[in-house]
């Protein structure tokens, strides 16, 4: 058993955070430690919380005032005193051997310093599975899907080289797994430590959520992993209405095409979670264009807004 501390940033979460702590005390490897930091709850979170704890006295509650998800790391990290810390999020469930295979995971690569899990989505509806379509990163089989903050076990060290989280509201995660991953210590994956995450459940929520990692992405100067190769797809649709427009009108077949291209790719990507047949079901294919079309939305508000306001990260 490796001394181990659990780390959670939270904020407003009454209705998700019971469903958490019932999954940490049903793990099968415990932590040591479990420290929740709370960045400034406005509704029933705290009581929430306080009510599913009981009287475990492994829990420690930090109220920190004002934290974004990066300081709430931190700060956690910091009041930790094992030396592997593991870090997950509120509106996550965690599956009952996530732990347990992170830490099989470690035994089998003892000079690993950062050891990345697995995450799914929580498909509760027709739009969640859309949504996972359009946008969360397919499963390959013995595969992670991509590298997940709130899927990880890393060691204290390793944090306290990579210089903690950035305190931003979004983007710190991508900015520290990145300084991190530079120290040059061992990477593992763990394909079958699971945390089951939890998707906007509207168009609008949706929207939001990307408009706002668009703008702190720009402002993180993050646009090359993103942004142009959006606008680069967007700028070649506008080159052919121009020569449609002037030369061949058959030329506005492409803008169907293009999209119908770029959905059927996010479809077949899946087909090993949802199978192949999901692609020629109409109310899909047309759910999932019209999420992916908000996103591209979001993403072009996000761009613009961080360009034209004030740069800032809290």
């Amino acid at each position: 058993m490796l001394n181990l501390a659990l780390v959670i940033p939270i904020k407003n979460e009454e209705f998700t955070i019971g469903a958490l702590v019932e999954s940490i005390k049903n793990q099968t490897n415990q932590p040591n430690e479990i420290i929740i930091v709370d960045g400034g709850s406005t509704d029933n979170t705290l009581p929430t919380l306080k009510k599913s704890i009981n009287d475990d006295l492994r829990f420690n509650i930090i109220e920190a005032g004002k934290a974004m998800p990066g300081k709430g790391r931190n700060i956690g990290a910091e009041y930790a005193t094992s030396e592997w810390i593991a870090f997950t999020d509120a509106g996550i469930r965690l599956d009952k051997h996530w732990l347990e295979n992170l830490l099989k995971k470690e035994n089998e690569n003892p000079g690993a310093g950062i050891i990345y899990g697995n995450y799914s989505p929580q498909i509760n509806s027709f739009f969640d599975k859309c949504a996972t379509l359009a946008y969360v990163p397919a499963m390959k089989p013995g595969k992670i899907r991509s590298k997940f903050i709130a899927s990880s076990l890393i060691k204290k060290e390793v944090w306290k080289k990579a210089g903690g989280f950035p305190d931003w509201r979004a983007t710190e995660d991508l900015v520290f797994m990145e300084n991190a991953e530079e120290l040059n210590y061992p990477i593992s994956y763990a394909p079958e430590a699971i945390v089951y995450w939890q998707l906007r459940p509207t168009l609008n929520s949706t929207y939001k959520k990307f408009e706002l990692y668009s703008k702190y992405n720009v402002w993180a100067g993050r646009q090359a992993f993103w942004h142009y190769g959006i606008a680069k797809q967007y700028l070649l649709m506008l080159i052919a209405i121009f020569f449609a427009i002037f030369f061949n009108w058959y030329l506005l077949l492409l803008l169907p095409v293009w999209i119908m291209a770029r959905i059927a790719k996010r479809i077949i990507s899946h087909r090993y979670e949802f199978g192949i047949k999901i692609l020629f079901n109409p109310a899909v294919f047309f759910m999932v264009m019209i999420i992916t079309i908000v996103i591209d939305a979001a993403t072009f508000s996000g761009w613009i807004r961080a360009i034209f306001s004030k740069r800032r990260y809290t």
